[in-house]
């Protein structure tokens, strides 16, 4: 009775919903895609593997240059704390070879820049670490001429030199303690001052 007071007429492509949403998708509903998430991996080194046994030793060894250089900066700390004595005294007959002859310095800075650091045929790790200590090493100018400049024999100019001197040399024996340590666990120690330096000189 409907069909014959209201003929329906037959539904063409254009007037059935469902068609028309296939051949225009903006009028589908929004639905839930489940899309795997990208980005969220973050990078992970390869744990202690990732770098060389050989490459962690000759890093680690570099760290000594500065603080066998710098090391007359503890005269005042060595002599009143047991425990730096102790901590320096396996290290006396090195810095005593190095303190030997007066261009040894000079001549281990020349060694470890031309020989390690513009050498591609060592590892980035370790041209890296090599230049934080010499970068470090080259910083020892500043108290060194501060020192020579300024050298009060007693006062409130000495305590201040002996304040600068301590403090320097702390700085020296954290830096090797911290470098030297995470090279032989194969980490990247980034030195406060002297790292960025050291980054912008390794290609």
């Amino acid at each position: 009775m409907s069909t014959l007071l209201f003929p329906q007429a037959p539904l063409t492509l254009s007037q059935k919903p469902f068609l028309l949403s296939l051949r225009n998708p903006s009028f589908l509903p929004h639905t839930r895609k489940w899309i795997r998430p990208r980005g969220l991996i973050l990078a992970k080194s390869n744990g202690n593997d990732s770098v060389d046994t050989t490459d962690r030793i000759i890093s680690a060894v570099c760290y000594f240059y500065p603080f066998f250089d710098g090391v007359q900066y503890g005269k005042y700390v060595i002599t009143q704390f047991s425990p730096i004595q102790a901590l320096i005294q396996p290290l006396l007959p090195a810095i005593k070879v190095f303190k030997s002859f007066p261009l040894n310095g000079f001549l281990v800075f020349l060694t470890l820049y031309f020989v390690v650091v513009r050498n591609s045929n060592f590892s980035r790790y370790v041209r890296f670490n090599t230049m934080q200590a010499i970068v470090l090493d080259v910083l020892l100018i500043f108290p060194d001429l501060l020192e020579r400049s300024f050298n009060p024999g007693d006062g409130l100019g000495l305590d201040l030199l002996m304040s600068l001197d301590s403090t320097v040399f702390l700085y020296l024996l954290v830096c090797l303690i911290y470098g030297s340590t995470s090279c032989l666990f194969g980490q990247i120690p980034r030195l406060p001052i002297v790292a960025e330096a050291a980054d912008r000189q390794v290609l």
